[in-house]
């Protein structure tokens, strides 16, 4: 497997790239609109070409490039099927499996951030049939958890987010490694780590968001940061309004 992730410190997001390179197909993740043409090139450069672009949600911190990206390369937008948006889009479930080579990807919805949320768990066939990381978009971060108030019904959208967590991606193996849609730097969480990526087993560990009751968990959350700038514009922009 080819993977490269795409910081920006000024900002704390996070893109990524990845995909077999014995087949040369690829995938972007949470593509950034000014980074377009760098997709394109490492992908040339690596011989592989893009076929899948995802968003993990409808993004309200930034423009996504993923709608230009699929467009450039003439691959498939996905999001998840609950997605609000009037953008053409291939709808991804629950479960479902996208087949990049050797490099598979399933699909798991983890609503809470945002009703359409999801997170990729990834496995590279040529090192085994074990997963190997899972990008969390803005669910699950390095210590600390997606706002869930950007949507609105902030305190029903933070017990969905709890249940995501527990439910779903804690129980995934211990050892799987985790990289989010965001790190410090970020307003899309509180008290994010600077560090962009951590494990499932350490994050149990030493998250404090992951050691709290469901009650408590959704009290913490009602203190969120401010919401980001020009929040309402980007995600008209981003849902093609």
């Amino acid at each position: 497997m080819i993977f490269k992730p795409y910081y920006s410190f000024e900002t704390g997001c996070a893109a990524y790239l990845f995909g077999c390179g014995s087949v040369g197909k690829c995938a972007v993740v949470d593509a950034h609109e000014e980074d377009v043409d760098a997709y394109v090139e490492f992908a040339a450069s690596k011989g592989m070409r893009i076929t899948h672009v995802i968003d993990t949600h409808v993004h309200a911190d930034h423009r996504s490039g993923g709608p230009e990206l699929a467009k450039r390369v003439q691959a498939a937008y996905c999001l998840h099927a609950s997605a609000d948006v009037d953008v053409p889009f291939a709808p991804l479930h629950d479960g479902q499996e996208v087949e990049l080579g050797n490099t598979r990807v399933r699909v798991i919805h983890t609503p809470g951030h945002t009703p359409e949320s999801i997170s990729l768990v990834v496995t590279d066939l040529r090192r085994g049939f074990d997963p190997w990381f899972v990008l969390t978009g803005d669910t699950l971060f390095v210590g600390a958890v997606g706002r869930p108030d950007l949507p609105g019904r902030a305190r029903e959208n933070a017990a969905e987010l709890y249940d995501s967590i527990h439910a779903k991606l804690l129980t995934l193996p211990d050892q799987l490694e985790i990289y989010p849609g965001h790190f410090s730097g970020s307003m899309c969480g509180a008290d994010m780590s600077g560090k962009p990526s951590s494990t499932i087993a350490f994050e149990k560990r030493w998250n404090p968001m992951l050691a709290k009751s469901r009650g408590e968990f959704v009290e913490a959350l009602a203190a969120v940061p401010p919401k980001p700038a020009g929040m309402d514009e980007i995600l008209r922009l981003n849902r093609g309004r």
